[in-house]
């Protein structure tokens, strides 16, 4: 006798939806197709002969231990420069504040492990990021969204919206993912004041901000929070855990990412990361120290930055040149993403299918907005990625598009 699988599963599997964006890139395989879809880093830029020389030097010094289960904190090493690292930008954080994961997803995972209970309602932007709206609701989150406009959260009308007690806020203040906006310097300190007389807390998420192209760098939401709590210089109060992620300033297939939080917070982190995964890989953990170490990473990101800039320049003249005035879009100052919204006659995923004619692809918008989200208001907007395209590849991928634009005018 067949068992129905389908009957058994748990009630939270109901709301779970494949990832659009990992769908879309499996439609995306032929080499014909330029693909703008998928957030990824330029392939061509990673360092690979340091990886090389990283990994050879690792197993002839730390083969055993590398080799071995680690603490699930993390490899202390990677901790402490992480700690180091994230210090530049006001963050005074020690090695016990962090918690190394599997990739930023697992840290969002376990975001909501620790602190969702099924029909608790989240503040998320919107649009927001997709992979935090798929880790979320698994465990049965409810979405309050406010807009964004070119300089981030609509904080004017964030006030009315916490009054109906959301458990906490998701925000990507940096380049967000997906409009490539950032948050203002006056908005993250109205929004911090404002978490702070609510009692609401502050996820805050920024694998983006260390690829900064032009502009000065803003503090980030948990720098701001500390100087507002005046009891302690250090990262032991708050209302802010900060994530990021080596994923796009070394590379994504490391899995390697981070939770900055107070020691009590992550403790009760590590508790339930023991029974997902035990730890993060120690392998890759020693590696990335490795890679990491001296001042290769901080060279690193200069070349990345460089890389970027050009590229995004590259996608900006090319809509200007190639599309019709009815189209906007927005004007990054780093990150990987920029936005378009299109007039009220065109629909994104109808775009989307004259695309892939024209051999060229992006993400429609509406997989941005969380349920009841301005899911409708989603359809009139796409995600262009410019990082992992060659600058001649978007500007001919820019020009198709704007063939499919014309095609479903």
């Amino acid at each position: 006798m067949s068992i129905a699988w389908t009957s058994r599963y748990a009630l939270r599997t109901k709301g779970i939806k494949s990832s659009t964006i990992r769908e879309l890139l499996k439609l995306t395989q032929n080499p014909e197709v330029i693909s703008f879809a998928g957030g990824l880093p330029a392939s061509d830029l990673f360092p690979i002969e340091r990886f090389e020389e990283a990994c050879q030097t690792v197993l002839e010094r730390d083969a055993v231990s590398a080799l071995q289960y680690g603490e699930t904190e993390g490899y202390k090493p990677l901790r402490d420069m992480i700690a180091r690292h994230t210090s530049r930008y006001g963050i005074q954080a020690r090695t016990e504040n962090v918690l190394v994961t599997s990739g930023s997803q697992q840290a969002l995972d376990l975001i909501g492990k620790l602190l969702i209970n099924p029909g608790d309602r989240i503040l998320v932007e919107a649009p927001t990021y997709l992979g935090a709206l798929q880790a979320f609701t698994a465990y049965g989150a409810e979405y309050v969204s406010i807009p964004c406009d070119g300089n981030g959260m609509r904080i004017d009308l964030l006030e009315a919206t916490l009054r109906c007690g959301p458990k906490f806020m998701y925000v990507l203040p940096n380049f967000q993912n997906p409009g490539g906006t950032t948050l203002s310097a006056d908005r993250r300190r109205a929004l911090v004041l404002i978490a702070d007389k609510y009692g609401i807390p502050i996820i805050e998420d920024d694998p983006y901000g260390q690829l900064r192209y032009e502009g000065e760098h803003l503090p980030p939401l948990v720098v701001l929070d500390r100087q507002n709590q005046t009891r302690s210089s250090t990262y032991t109060l708050g209302n802010v855990i900060y994530l990021s992620s080596f994923s796009k300033t070394l590379a994504p297939g490391l899995r390697l990412g981070w939770i900055v939080a107070p020691p009590e917070v992550i403790a009760k982190l590590v508790q339930l990361k023991q029974g997902t995964d035990l730890h993060t890989s120690t392998f890759a953990q020693v590696v990335a120290y490795e890679v990491a170490r001296g001042n290769f990473l901080d060279e690193h990101i200069k070349q990345l930055r460089i890389a970027y800039r050009e590229r995004r320049d590259v996608m900006l003249e090319a809509l200007a040149q190639f599309f019709p005035s009815e189209v906007s879009w927005t004007r990054p100052e780093g990150g990987l993403f920029l936005w378009v919204t299109l007039p009220n006659s065109l629909d994104a995923n109808e775009l989307f299918q004259e695309a892939l004619k024209q051999n060229v692809a992006f993400v429609p918008g509406d997989s941005f907005f969380a349920p009841n989200g301005q899911t409708q208001e989603g359809r009139r907007h796409l995600r262009l990625n410019f990082s992992n395209a060659r600058p001649e590849q978007i500007r001919e991928g820019i020009r198709r598009l704007s063939v499919a634009v014309k095609g479903v005018k």
